[in-house]
């Protein structure tokens, strides 16, 4: 129950720092859901059903450059993998903002190939769910064969997002690396995903 209640407490200094929803969620690596329960929870005596779900916690690999870096090798491996096995080569990492921005730009050093973001959506009040975008600031994404990183997907909804515009625009998704996968899927959007951890939830 300690977990739960560290969790409760930092999701409240998160909100009353200013953060919303989605970026509390992504800033504690849960789903929105879990987000609104906690804070709900924090509110209310009575013990409420949580949902189901994991948070991860990868800040002794975040706080060292030397660990990232490595993380970045062992990214690399993996999609390496899948492009040599599909004979399709990588002009482009994309990076997931904000925590997949650090990692993306390690892989795309070690790739030799070119780097853009992706901002994910910021929620609103009242608002409905809007789709991401590109950095302008970064290299352009139409007609390029490329790898998207991120740090942990969640529910996938972010990475459907990132891969339509992709497509969308030109551009071929060719893998998905991420940290953690708490979805378990071996795809996203038919674009073959590789994690470091994946989690499974036996119930």
């Amino acid at each position: 129950m300690k977990n739960i209640e560290n969790l409760i407490q930092k999701a409240l200094e998160l909100q009353a720092s200013g953060l919303v929803t989605r970026q509390i969620a992504d800033e504690l690596n849960v789903s929105r859901e879990t987000v609104t329960w906690l804070l709900t929870r924090a509110k209310k005596e009575e013990i409420s059903t949580a949902p189901k779900d994991i948070s991860v916690n990868w800040s002794s690999i975040g706080k060292s450059a030397y660990r990232m870096r490595h993380v970045g090798i062992a990214m690399c491996d993996m999609v390496l993998d899948t492009a040599e096995a599909t004979g399709k080569d990588i002009d482009l990492v994309v990076g997931v903002g904000l925590s997949g921005i650090p990692i993306a730009s390690l892989v795309a050093d070690e790739l030799d190939t070119e780097l853009s973001v992706y901002h994910a959506y910021v929620e609103h009040a009242g608002e409905a769910r809007q789709k991401g975008a590109f950095s302008r600031n970064f290299a352009g994404i139409k007609n390029k064969k490329c790898v998207i990183v991120d740090d942990v997907i969640t529910t996938g909804n972010t990475m459907n997002d990132v891969v339509a515009q992709l497509r969308s625009s030109g551009a071929k998704p060719v893998a998905i690396a991420v940290l953690v996968d708490k979805t378990g899927s071996d795809a996203i959007s038919e674009v073959p995903v590789h994690a470091l951890v994946r989690i499974v939830r036996v119930d």
